[in-house]
């Protein structure tokens, strides 16, 4: 059997509680950068459409480009963070993003899609680093019994750059100048492409102090003595488990968590992505509206979520509310398929809070007594984000087939019920020492 391993920090005792709160505030700000990587994306969906003149489809695109960042770093950046560290893996994740930020000048400036993706593609490997390194030194950074209440309390400024990214990109980013393909067609060469280069450099200034900002925080790291965490190597079991590779699926516990963070993205990513659609079919609401409710109602909600999930734990266990929220979100989306009107629509508003807690909840029950494993765990968490670029579709298909965007509601609402699985029984930890496979 594989035994739980002991956790210290190299730190002298009497610096230890301040090193501890600096390193604490360091890593929080990491979760605020991901969370604007991946809430400025509706900002740049519609603007880089406008400036590089594409259809909906390539504009799809930069979703894409973000989840397969996640899906192809995940590992790389576990097997980094195994060889070289926790401080290193932040370091090299904060100079991906950085780089990837700069490059937006360029790609303005040749106004080439394609140099924009690239750009995108490497913001995510970097986002990818910082999550994966993370997610699992937060848990690790403190007494192992709150463990998911310090990761939710970080995850909470995810919750924050959830809802200022939209804001920030709206307001210097977006031109607010629309014209239509008639007057478009109208325009001289000269003067069409004078404004396609306007809109287009409308985002150089805000992604050159993205990346200023970034590399600052990277400097101050770089200055900082972060606790290294010190983890006994996982014994031996005889089945050559000690390796960090696919045998860690061998705790059953890891196994589901990856399942249900899966499903939790895919679910997510959906009822947020066909929220305007389904507000339009359900009650009539202009896209404005809707638009509006979900930013200021549902993010703000799932932001406040974060922070209220954090003193909820302090009386109720993380695995059980993690069935409650889970049981909460299927009555909510159930009354969202039903219902007609205003119910309808604020009953899926409602959702975020409840799925606030859910992804820092499933990471930390996952990665729960691994020792040095969990940084492989962590990997292999992170990667299932893909299924926010899986679920979405299988909604779509659905809606298509039916003529319902509400029907395709079905889908998050199975989501969830994968996630009550974990929290009432997936996430125990259960050593299967059988051989990987």
């Amino acid at each position: 059997m594989v035994t739980i391993p002991i956790l210290t920090i190299n730190m002298p005792n009497q610096t230890k509680p301040t090193s501890n709160k600096i390193a604490f505030a360091l890593i929080t700000s990491l979760f605020f950068l991901w969370a604007f990587l991946h809430n400025i994306n509706p900002i740049l969906i519609p603007h880089l459409k406008k400036a590089c003149q594409l259809t909906d489809l390539q504009s799809s695109l930069i979703d894409t480009a973000v989840y397969l960042g996640y899906f192809i770093v995940a590992l790389p950046a576990g097997w980094f963070m195994h060889k070289y560290g926790y401080k290193k893996g932040i370091l090299f994740g904060l100079i991906l993003y950085a780089i990837g930020a700069a490059l937006f000048v360029p790609a303005a400036s040749a106004r080439s899609y394609d140099f924009f993706l690239v750009a995108l593609f490497i913001i995510a490997s970097g986002a990818t680093f910082l999550e994966t390194v993370a997610n699992p030194y937060i848990t690790k950074l403190g007494d192992k019994a709150s463990s998911e209440q310090r990761l939710n309390f970080a995850q909470s400024f995810n919750g924050v750059g959830a809802f200022i990214a939209p804001i920030i990109g709206g307001q210097f980013i977006l031109s607010g100048i629309e014209h239509t393909q008639q007057e478009l067609q109208q325009m001289s060469p000269d003067q069409l492409n004078t404004y396609l280069s306007y809109e287009a450099g409308t985002i150089k200034i805000p992604y050159m102090i993205i990346a200023g900002v970034v590399l600052l925080v990277a400097i101050f790291f770089v200055f900082t003595r972060l606790p290294e965490i010190k983890e006994e190597d996982v014994e031996d079991d005889g089945h050559g488990h000690k390796s960090f590779s696919l045998s860690v699926f061998r705790h059953r516990h890891v196994l589901w968590a990856v399942i249900a963070q899966f499903f939790y993205v895919g679910a997510q990513v959906g009822v947020g992505s066909f929220f305007i659609r389904f507000s339009k079919y359900t009650m009539g609401l202009p896209e404005k509206d809707a638009a509006y409710r979900w930013g200021f109602i549902a993010m703000v909600g799932f932001m406040l979520g974060r922070f209220a999930g954090t003193f909820f734990m302090k009386y109720i266990k993380p695995a059980r509310l993690l069935c409650l929220y889970a049981i909460i979100n299927v009555v909510l989306l159930t009354i969202a398929l039903l219902a007609t009107g205003s119910i309808a629509v604020y009953a899926l508003l409602a959702v975020p809070f409840f799925m606030s807690i859910m992804f820092p909840t499933i990471f930390a029950l996952g990665i729960k007594g691994l020792g040095e494993e969990s940084k492989i765990a962590s990997s292999f968490l992170v990667m299932s984000i893909v299924g926010g670029a899986i679920i979405p579709p299988l909604m779509g298909q659905i809606s298509d087939k039916t003529g319902s965007i509400q029907m395709a509601y079905i889908v998050p609402l199975l989501c969830f019920f994968v996630i009550l699985y974990f929290g009432w029984k997936g996430y125990k930890i259960k050593e299967n020492n059988m051989e990987p496979g």
